[in-house]
């Protein structure tokens, strides 16, 4: 690094170039995998303004966890479905499941309720033209659920489960619902027995 007369500073060709890489790699680090030590799955991520998300649903096999329809081989693309209770120790370590405020900042930072859903939707996957545009990188697919009894939902419907149990109605929790007939996002309780999505943060 050089200092000139009028006082301003110049870099060398090899210090430009060294910062040069250092910035590149910070802008890539929002396209960057993270692969879970515990079975060796990688994940695609994404930088959502302060956070990291995983942008694929969560696949960790754990007791109270499903495979949508029953079908070990939809794993791989839809990921698993979890009970509330599982959910809550599925994340990875460095990772956490997201509270509803969570996803209520969530919802707000790619253009709020009305319009989040088509943003937070992948654009293939989801039936009747219900494609989103996946504008954040997020990629939410459509697994549907499982109430303990039948699987529904699947191409229709995306269920995310968060970390906080409702106030007002025992037995409930809350969940970023996301649906194909419409664009907008929303954050709604049902029971925890249920089994859905989960996409977990850092």
């Amino acid at each position: 690094m050089n200092l000139s007369t009028s006082g301003h500073f110049f870099l060398s060709s090899a210090a430009a170039a060294c910062i040069g890489v250092i910035f590149a790699s910070i802008l890539c680090a929002c396209s960057e995998s993270f692969t879970d030590p515990r079975d060796r799955n990688t994940y695609k991520v994404v930088k959502i303004g302060e956070k990291v998300w995983m942008a694929e649903n969560l696949n960790f096999d754990i007791p109270g966890s499903f495979c949508p329809e029953g079908d070990a081989r939809k794993c791989a693309d839809l990921g698993r479905l979890y009970t509330w209770e599982a959910a809550k120790a599925a994340c990875p370590e460095g990772f956490r499941l997201p509270t509803k405020e969570v996803f209520d900042e969530l919802v707000a930072s790619v253009g709020g309720q009305p319009s989040a859903g088509n943003h937070l939707k992948s654009t293939s996957g989801w039936f009747k033209k219900g494609n989103g545009s996946n504008e954040f990188g997020f990629a939410a697919f459509p697994a549907g659920l499982y109430n303990g009894e039948k699987f529904d939902g699947i191409g229709g419907y995306a269920y995310f489960w968060s970390a906080t149990e409702s106030t007002e109605e025992p037995g409930f929790a809350y969940y970023l619902y996301l649906d194909f007939s419409s664009s907008a996002a929303k954050v709604n309780a049902f029971v925890k027995g249920d089994a859905r999505s989960v996409r977990c943060y850092r």
